[in-house]
């Protein structure tokens, strides 16, 4: 397994795109002056109903990144943006590599003790952030005086939108703060001004997106520029974007789906990119019937929610041709209800803050296959310029069929993490990243995601998978979620036990639902208890917290 030519997934690229491509520019900056410099009226960002223009994005970044140079911020800096998803997070992006900055991504929903921990460890000078995560959050964790942040510069939800303020957003007025600089005020004093021009290399850092910390602390893993354009063109060919298409923001821009299947594709099509200020599923579902986006990205738990919602029967999903999700597993079943009730096939893809967004992929049009034996569904192929292995224990590559950790290596993957060399060689040795996650290569080529290694379960021995005993469970027509982690059990070590929630107006007993999955898999893995809750634990991104389900339990036993 050591020539690309030897891989059978060659053969399962659809047809026209090519095994290797080239990465189009030096750096994401380039990506979007090139663009705005050849369309520049064409639609950078719908915010709600309001649009903003490239040339318009262009002018308001160079004016902030001079109030940053004019306030001493200098070459390789950081700078924190702490918000939702709105178009000043884009603004501040571009600012920061005009300034020839490294941007740092903090997700909205952390609070004092998290924000604090990434801005010590990034070394942030500047912190971007909402008005009301300054005063509710930020403003304690920068007076302790433990990080590094001198300036800070605050904005408003409100500020992009042209006429009625949607519901979603529950502001009427800006409140600035007296200690505070103003975004918008900021940008109208340096209207008039340019920075001057910055040479951003392949190999610098573009930004900082911090890992959830599931196996520890977070980690600040070094997105480079190289990373960043490599997998916006990845995008772009693999999914055939043209300026035609317009791409729909239903994942966090922190996240690292959001930053590249949302922003930095969006300026190398370029095509205009809809933001919704957060996820919120009649929200959601206006702007795909007010713009018809027709490409997006998002966790399969917003597909869910999509259809779930009360308000979703009679929309019109009809443009959305190229829908793609990754960052959890997807149960077979929920891609067939999504296709029965939209019209529309979701396409799986796969990889990590590490693999800066796409390691591998189904090709557009192409339906995965599921393995016969596990249920699970394909997460595609390895995408362009991309190797992956399939290891044991031990790093040794396994035969085809058989289950190992997967270990990718290719121009998305970072370089390592940030201040952290000793990680960066356990996980990232030689560039290589070994990600964590199990899984195995069938003889035709696709991939196969079993499951996280710490999510195993061993019942009596036996070993079981959460995600298998998970896709079982979304096969009955009530269950809209379902989460399956491992609880203490003195007769078998560990049992199964599942949570699940409900579709609206379903329902279903915990007999009926655990008889469901015991004529469906073998007796050591079918769910000995069923909690049902209105909502599973979820990171911002959508993904299933099983971690924090398995705290509770645990918590439970030990009183």
């Amino acid at each position: 397994m050591s020539g690309y030519s030897e891989y059978p997934w060659r053969a399962l690229y659809a047809e026209g795109i090519p095994h290797t491509i080239e990465a189009p520019f030096s750096s994401a900056l380039d990506m979007f002056k090139s663009s705005s410099a050849a369309h520049p009226n064409n639609v950078g960002i719908w915010y709600f109903d309001s649009p903003i223009s490239l040339s318009e994005m262009d002018k308001q970044s160079d004016a902030l990144a001079c109030a940053l140079l004019a306030r001493g911020f200098q070459h390789g800096d950081r700078l924190a943006v702490y918000m939702q998803n709105l178009p000043q997070f884009v603004i501040s992006m571009l600012a920061t590599w005009k300034a020839g900055g490294v941007m740092v991504s903090v997700n909205p929903m952390n609070k004092e003790r998290e924000l604090e921990t990434l801005l010590v460890d990034s070394g942030a000078r500047v912190l971007v952030t909402q008005e009301a995560l300054w005063e509710d959050v930020a403003r304690g964790v920068v007076a302790s005086g433990n990080s590094a942040v001198d300036i800070v510069i605050t904005t408003n939800e409100i500020d992009y939108v042209v006429g009625d303020i949607p519901s979603i957003l529950k502001v009427s007025k800006k409140s600035i703060a007296a200690d505070v600089s103003d975004m918008q005020n900021l940008i109208s004093e340096f209207s008039d001004k340019v920075p001057p021009i910055v040479s951003l290399k392949f190999d610098e850092v573009a930004f900082l997106t911090y890992t959830s910390g599931t196996t520890g602390p977070p980690k600040g893993a070094r997105n480079t520029h190289g990373n960043v354009v490599f997998n916006s063109a990845t995008f772009q060919r693999w999914m055939n974007l043209t300026d035609k298409d317009i791409v729909l923001g239903v994942a966090p821009l922190f996240h690292i789906t959001g930053l590249i299947a949302h922003i930095a594709v969006s300026f190398l099509v370029p095509m205009p990119l809809v933001l919704g200020y957060r996820f919120d599923a009649p929200t959601i579902l206006d702007l795909i019937e007010k713009h018809k986006p027709t490409f997006t990205v998002g966790a399969i738990t917003v597909f869910i929610a999509l259809i779930s919602d009360p308000t979703a029967a009679g929309r019109n999903f009809s443009s959305l041709r190229k829908v793609y999700s990754g960052g959890a597993p997807i149960a077979p079943s929920v891609v067939e209800r999504f296709k029965s009730e939209t019209g529309a096939y979701i396409h799986n893809i796969y990889g990590l803050t590490e693999t800066t967004s796409p390691s591998h992929a189904v090709p557009m049009g192409v339906q995965a296959p599921v393995d016969p034996t596990s249920g699970a569904l394909s997460v595609g192929v390895p995408v362009f310029n991309t190797m992956v292995r399939i290891v044991d224990e031990n790093g040794k590559n396994v035969s085809v069929g058989e289950i190992g950790e997967i270990v990718t290596s290719g121009p998305q993957v970072v370089s390592g993490y940030w201040n952290k060399p000793e990680e960066t060689d356990h996980a990232i040795p030689g560039g290589e990243l070994f990600t964590g996650d199990v899984g195995f290569m069938d003889s035709d080529g696709w991939f196969y995601i079993v499951d996280r290694k710490k999510d195993q379960i061993n019942a009596s021995g036996y070993k079981v998978w959460p995600r298998e005993v998970e896709d079982v469970l979304y096969e009955h027509s009530a269950v809209r979620e379902a989460a399956v982690i491992g609880i203490p059990d003195d007769y078998r070590g560990e049992s199964v036990k599942a949570f699940v929630s409900l579709r609206p107006g379903e329902s279903v007993t915990e007999a009926a639902l655990i008889a469901f999955c015991k004529e469906r898999m073998a007796a050591y893995k079918y769910p000995r208890e069923i909690e049902f809750i209105d909502e599973l634990p979820k990171t911002v991104t959508g993904k299933i917290l099983r971690r924090e389900l398995r705290a509770a339990e645990l918590a439970k036993h030990k009183t």
